[in-house]
């Protein structure tokens, strides 16, 4: 009878290591659309400021996609060139800001066609709730579609590298995976690495991980996961991180840091082109500045 008690407290100790274990199995999996459920996420975005007279360079296209209609694009095309950028907007969509990120891209690369897919099927927002609404809706298989029909549109021989920013900083980094041996460089800035090992074993790129160490979702603790993780694949990752928080590199919201975002764009512009140009960067050790 003495040893009841004991059993008793060992198997209420299982039942919560149990628990504790669900949901930190919970958490791992958590996708970033499910953070549009989050208040606190929510209210780390603001509504995004008018960014004033804009003078577009690009053009607005159709990207045929497989089993669906066509996906819009806003692209700025290099006549002869055979690498290619494929920018990935934030849960916000394809609006100016990102439009204009990939004029900004356009010339600072040069020789390169960019192409900014437009995820949300012309859906754009302009306050959060929206945004939350749009970001949780989206439909992967019709996006995973939409990179189907972008790969298919790039020619075999290129070399393509892709960039994202929150929402499409995961996605980014899934069309990279998709991309397969055409990849030759992925940027993420603050976005959600694939977990699944296997597929990203797929990945041909090396990749830059580009987070805020105020962030409260795209943490220390993301990114230490994503290093493990890529040290089972061939390719390299290089992290870096700033003294900012979420959305950092946005010049449409309360979060911007210029002095941040200046230097994470002028490192993500290096990267770019010394992959696509497959030009040497002294500069890029794989570690934190």
């Amino acid at each position: 009878m003495k040893k009841l008690p004991q059993l008793l407290i060992l198997a209420l100790m299982a039942v919560l290591m149990a628990c504790g274990g669900s949901d930190n199995k919970k958490a791992q999996e958590e996708s970033f659309e499910d953070l549009g459920d989050q208040a606190e996420f929510k209210e780390k975005h603001d509504e995004p400021k008018e960014m004033g007279e804009t003078n577009f360079k690009g053009e607005m296209i159709q990207v045929s996609v497989d089993g669906g209609e066509s996906a819009n694009a806003y692209a700025l095309m290099s006549e002869g060139s055979d690498k290619y950028l494929l920018v990935f907007h934030e849960w916000w969509g394809l609006n100016d800001y990102v439009k204009q990120e990939a004029d900004r891209l356009s010339e600072e690369l040069g020789e390169v066609n960019v192409i900014a897919l437009d995820l949300y099927d012309g859906k754009i927002a302009t306050v959060r709730d929206s945004a939350a609404k749009y970001m949780q809706s989206a439909d992967k298989e019709r996006i995973m579609n939409i990179l189907g029909g972008a790969m298919k549109m790039i020619p075999s021989n290129a070399s393509i590298g892709t960039i994202g920013w929150c929402f499409g900083g995961g996605w980014s980094l899934q069309a990279s995976i998709e991309a397969g041996d055409r990849a030759e460089a992925c940027v993420m800035y603050y976005g959600m690495p694939e977990k699944d090992l296997e597929r990203l074993k797929k990945l041909e790129s090396d990749v830059l991980f580009i987070f805020a160490e105020k962030d409260h979702w795209i943490n220390q603790e993301v990114a230490d996961e994503f290093a493990a993780n890529m040290k089972k694949t061939d390719e390299e990752l290089i992290v870096k991180s700033f003294d900012a928080d979420h959305a950092f590199a946005n010049p449409t919201q309360e979060s911007y840091v210029e002095e941040a975002a200046t230097e994470a764009n002028s490192i993500a512009l290096e990267f770019l082109k010394a992959e696509l140009f497959e030009v040497e960067d002294d500069d890029e050790d794989g570690e934190d500045m």
